[in-house]
């Protein structure tokens, strides 16, 4: 079965073909993503407005690209499924009545992904994981622990009360003086910084449960490069290997008590979304995966940012299942993962 794929909730504008009945190493037919960063580096953050102008001006060619590389045309398709939120909500409306139109035109289904189970499924796009697992989804907008029971089936066991986790190292990484996205820069200083030099309090230390916050680890930094400004480069370094240590500990030492709050028996722990490409959190979960007898699984790095392909995997997990959306369906700027439990939103069974 051939799907398109179609993501423009952010930055990025993307778009897939994979073939969704076809073993997981030969499914991405294609998958192109555009990144926009170019027009959002002279502001420091996304603009939502040149956001949606940007995937005005890139998606026909992104689309056409993927159908290309793909070797297919839109007469192949047997179903296209579109990022129908969460997400900056003009990006959003891109996407969906691009999807929308193509559906209508090809007489073909139609499906309107929440974007966060777009990441939630990678891993069976990739490596056919069996329900159930545990998900921590860690990116600059979204940081949460689910239990992962199905598709559109999740128990909600806690997310950030403030700052996401990629959020606060955004800002951290604008702090030192760093331009936008930070992720990659604070992971490369890091590389090259002492991170016992500055000692950072850990978030929520030792309350019970899942939730996160990084608001105040955020804020203690910026106290720590306030004092030692002007700041030198082992300073720079130095600060980014601290902070970054701090966020892997946090996320760390929520994963352990999601693992003992989880109700089924799980055999993978799944990180995904943009900072599950950090190495460091790679190899300290991967420890903390062992000492519970689980397994720890993360998408390739080109699958961790937003990407179509995990929309059109998506897409294809709920057509199997039956599900396909009406073409009056509204795209939503917030859609908490969670009401897939009890609300298919304009899907039809």
């Amino acid at each position: 079965m051939l799907i398109l794929g179609i993501e423009t909730s952010c930055d990025e504008t993307a778009a897939s073909v994979i073939r969704g009945n076809a073993p997981h190493s030969e499914r991405i037919l294609s998958n192109i993503i555009l990144s926009q960063t170019a027009e959002h580096l002279p502001y420091g953050g996304v603009v939502p407005e040149i956001a949606a102008r940007a995937h005005l001006d890139y998606l026909p060619q992104v689309i056409e690209n993927a159908l290309q590389t793909a070797n297919i045309t839109l007469d192949d398709l047997e179903a296209i499924a579109v990022t129908g939120g969460p997400g900056l909500i003009g990006g959003v409306l891109v996407g969906v009545m691009a999807a929308k139109s193509i559906a209508m035109i090809k007489q073909i289904p139609f499906l309107a992904v929440n974007h966060l189970e777009g990441h939630a499924l990678t891993p069976r796009l990739t490596d056919d994981v069996q329900f159930p697992y545990l998900l921590l989804l860690a990116s600059g907008g979204h940081c949460q622990f689910l239990e992962v029971l199905g598709v559109g089936n999740f128990r909600f066991l806690g997310s950030t009360i403030d700052d996401a986790a990629g959020e606060a190292i955004d800002k951290v990484a604008k702090m030192l003086g760093y331009d936008y996205p930070g992720g990659p820069i604070v992971e490369k200083l890091a590389m090259m910084g002492d991170p016992n030099r500055f000692p950072l309090p850990l978030p929520l230390k030792g309350r019970p449960g899942c939730d996160l916050s990084f608001s105040g680890l955020k804020t203690a930094a910026r106290q720590v490069i306030e004092a030692h400004s002007p700041l030198c480069e082992k300073d720079i370094a130095d600060i980014a290997a601290s902070f970054q240590r701090t966020i892997v500990k946090s996320l760390c030492e929520k994963a352990r008590n999601a693992i003992h709050l989880t109700e089924s028996k799980i055999t993978h722990f799944v990180v995904a979304g943009g900072v599950a490409a950090n190495q460091l959190l790679r190899h300290h979960l991967t420890e903390v995966c062992k000492q519970n007898g689980l397994t720890l699984l993360a998408p390739p790095l080109k699958l961790c940012t937003d990407n179509a392909a995990m929309i059109a995997w998506a897409g294809f997990e709920h057509l199997r299942l039956g599900h396909q959306d009406s073409l009056d369906f509204a795209p939503r700027p917030r859609w908490p993962l969670a009401e897939r439990n009890s609300q298919q939103t304009g899907m039809q069974i």
